[in-house]
């Protein structure tokens, strides 16, 4: 009986160093140690079933932390972290929220190459670069339709008037980013090459004060900052996606890995994102003071941003994707980034479209 207990004990032992080695491997190989769900929804994943589980089902992601990427303070977010939305209903299946805080998309990218964020929203730049350097990730929503929430501002009494007299200028742009495509697009269509401006590569927050003391001719940039800038006086649009015909539409970014082992928590987060949505547009009042109140900038400030950026929480049209497959092929044609691609690897509707039922 004694060597009996002790062939038992030795098989637990065996079995505890395999499962060590089987989480020691996932760590080495990019996966957070974080992600381990259940074996009903890892197998649901990989055979392709349906994200829904079966009505028996009572799947658990206790040990799950979901990151989520937000750019800057508050806001939309600001609200669902206040009121706990998205931990609540994260909770719930025993997941925890952790929020980690951007300044604008390609860093955002970076963490989810590293697989130190799985939700990120942001203009429609990034994913291209990642996407041709070869990071793992879905599109699975679309957040705003594009046409003026990308400009090109200039100071309110500037002598340039038209996308041309930018010539031989010093402009702003954060390198990679929505607005980064924006600018030279509507260059090319205005006849004007990469190398007849002066680019100054920096981030908003370092661009604001140059901007502001005249070390900078221009800006190609996104809201708030579009907004800020224009209401204050403090600038004018030059260009933008509706005056040009350039869109710059936003998306929601989830990473492969994790979309693959919990489509249901992509599925909730998207029901999540919508509820926060949801809120807004039916408390615009108390939202718009809440956000003017946090940037410490008058109401009317906060109403002319939401004007040129007003959210949505879609499917992806086949119009919009065309577009971002022109986006980019110019991108490509400018060495930017350094293969062709095909966007439409990267869109999946079937999270918003299963959220939004």
């Amino acid at each position: 009986m004694r060597k009996r207990y002790g062939l038992i004990a030795a098989i637990l032992v065996l079995v505890l160093i395999v499962a060590g080695c089987g989480n020691s491997n996932n760590g080495g190989s990019g996966a957070k140690p974080s992600e381990s769900a259940s074996s009903t929804a890892g197998s649901a994943a990989s055979s392709g079933a349906s994200s829904e589980p079966a009505a028996s089902e009572s799947p658990s992601y206790d040990g799950v932390t979901v990151q989520i990427g937000v750019q800057g303070k508050g806001g939309l977010f600001g609200k669902a972290q206040e009121e706990k939305w998205f931990e609540t209903a994260f909770g719930e299946l025993g997941a925890k929220v952790e929020w980690v805080e951007f300044q604008s998309g390609p860093p955002m990218v970076e963490a989810m190459a590293s697989n130190h964020l799985d939700f990120a929203g942001m203009g429609n730049m990034p994913p291209i670069s990642a996407q041709a350097a070869g990071v793992d990730f879905k599109i699975i929503s679309q957040l705003l339709s594009g046409k003026n929430n990308v400009a090109i501002i200039v100071p309110t009494d500037s002598d340039i008037k038209t996308v041309a007299d930018l010539k031989g200028k010093k402009v702003a742009v954060t390198k990679g980013s929505n607005a980064y495509n924006f600018l030279y697009r509507v260059l090319d269509k205005a006849g004007l090459k990469e190398s007849d401006i002066q680019e100054i590569q920096l981030q908003p927050d370092e661009t604001q004060p140059s901007f502001e003391g005249g070390k900078v001719d221009a800006w190609a940039v996104w809201d708030p900052y579009i907004s800020l800038n224009t209401l204050s006086g403090k600038a004018r649009v030059l260009a933008d996606g509706e005056s040009e015909g350039v869109l710059s539409p936003s998306f929601q970014l989830v990473r492969s890995g994790f979309a693959e082992k919990y489509p249901e928590l992509v599925t909730l987060y998207l029901k999540t994102l919508e509820k926060a949505r949801l809120w807004e547009a039916d408390n615009q009042e108390e939202a718009y003071q809440r956000y003017a109140d946090e940037r410490s900038i008058p109401l009317e400030l906060v109403k002319g941003m939401q004007e040129r950026s007003t959210m949505i929480n879609t499917p992806v049209s086949d119009e919009t994707i065309a577009e971002q497959q022109s986006t980019a092929d110019f991108q490509f044609s400018l060495g930017t980034v350094r293969k062709q691609i095909n966007v439409s690897d990267v869109f999946d509707n079937q999270y918003i479209e299963e959220a939004l039922k």
